[in-house]
């Protein structure tokens, strides 16, 4: 028979198929110190614990490998991410409890252990030093052990040691070592439900990076849409790739941060088929969202003198660097991208309302760079300048 976790009925549809719901690390992380409070505390082995998290689904969770001392027990949770991508999906979260007899200690304290990364650099919701463990799980764990605790009327001190032993290998797939966050993977979550493939979640992320940017005093930020763009600026560019941000589709959510973050400017590095779609003021470049890359094309061929048959064959065409070529053949290739880098400055600064300083340096892999915005020079010496 399947265990049933509580999450059999939360679902959402996308692109027509049905995707589960699962939960974050930090409700494995809650659930397991859960767990091994009860089993050290009760002085007998359970096999599930029960968690309501901060969403308000009441999960049913099954504990591994479990392990009791005289004063201290372990067990794990499996982290099941759903139908969500997620480098840590179906890796162990591990909870250590022991009786602390510490008198300066707190009641209950809270630390990461082996594959649990430690915070490096400023600008994250933990301090430097600390164990990258989110403010909400950490809450989600002290609730958790504290009710254990009244359970079996224990008014010692607990300490609870959160580890993952695959988390050292994970974290290196994941955002942490740009971060600042070494040695392991976050416990993270607020809602303590991981919800498939959600936008909000990825954008967050962004957030997180761009803010740790700018509290370590850079002003001028570097971005780039995706892959493309950061090996381009790798390759390609003067410019300290250390600096680089992924931003995704998101170019719009992105300006609004940094924005509200009071950073000065951004220039985004980007391949043409990402923000050719900028030229029209497509601030969500995913193909889902909008495409109208040969439109926007044509349109500016035409600005810069194509005729009609050179309109046709761009719009005949499936890629950017086919219409590229259109264009070259048709002498326009120079022109054409004028009137498109023009554009997105137009949009650029239209989306911030000229707050901030903003370019884009645009690029194919095929034909290489393909041209900047106005403003785009004047960035790229102040990232390299270090100007604030």
């Amino acid at each position: 028979m399947t265990h049933k976790t509580g999450l059999e009925d939360y679902f959402v549809i996308r692109n027509n198929k049905k995707m589960r719901f699962g939960y974050t690390t930090g409700s494995c992380a809650a659930a397991a110190a859960s767990g091994a409070a009860q089993i050290l505390l009760g002085g007998r082995e359970i096999k599930e614990v029960s968690l309501m998290t901060p969403k308000g689904i009441l999960l049913h969770l099954e504990l591994a490998d479990i392990s009791r001392e005289a004063d201290a027990a372990s067990c794990a949770v499996k982290k099941d991410a759903g139908d969500d991508p997620d480098t840590t999906d179906g890796i162990l979260i591990y909870a250590r409890v022991e009786k602390n007899s510490d008198i300066t200690a707190p009641r209950i304290t809270v630390d990461g252990g082996i594959g649990v990364g430690r915070v490096t650099k400023p600008g994250l919701s933990q301090k430097v030093g600390e164990a990258a463990i989110n403010p909400v799980p950490r809450k989600m764990i002290y609730k958790a052990v504290e009710e254990a605790a009244g359970q079996f009327d224990y008014e010692g001190k607990l300490k609870v040691t959160i580890y993952v032993p695959e988390g050292e290998e994970i974290a290196r797939k994941t955002f942490n070592p740009r971060l600042g966050i070494q040695g392991g993977i976050s416990i993270l979550g607020t809602s303590g439900i991981v919800e498939p493939m959600s936008e909000k979640a990825l954008i967050r992320s962004i957030e997180v990076e761009m803010t740790q940017h700018v509290s370590q005093g850079e002003k001028y930020l570097l971005v780039t849409p995706g892959n493309y763009g950061a090996d381009y600026l790798r390759e390609h560019m003067e410019l300290p790739f250390e600096k680089n941000i992924k931003c995704s589709n998101y170019v719009g959510e992105t300006i609004d941060m940094a924005v509200n973050m009071g950073a000065k400017g951004i220039l985004f590095v980007s391949h043409i088929g990402k923000f050719v779609k900028v030229a029209a003021g497509i601030m969500n470049t995913h193909s889902h969202s909008a495409d109208g890359r040969m439109e926007v094309i044509c349109s500016n061929a035409i600005r810069a003198g194509a005729g009609i048959e050179c309109a046709r064959e761009i719009l005949a065409c499936n890629t950017t660097d086919e219409a590229l070529h259109i264009l070259e053949k048709h002498c326009i290739l120079h022109e054409t991208m004028k009137e498109i880098t023009d554009r997105i400055q137009f949009y650029l600064d239209h989306r911030s309302y000229e707050q901030i300083l903003l370019g884009a340096v645009v690029f194919s892999n095929e034909f290489g760079y393909l041209g900047q915005t106005p403003h785009a020079e004047e960035l790229i010496t102040k990232i390299n300048q270090g100007v604030n």
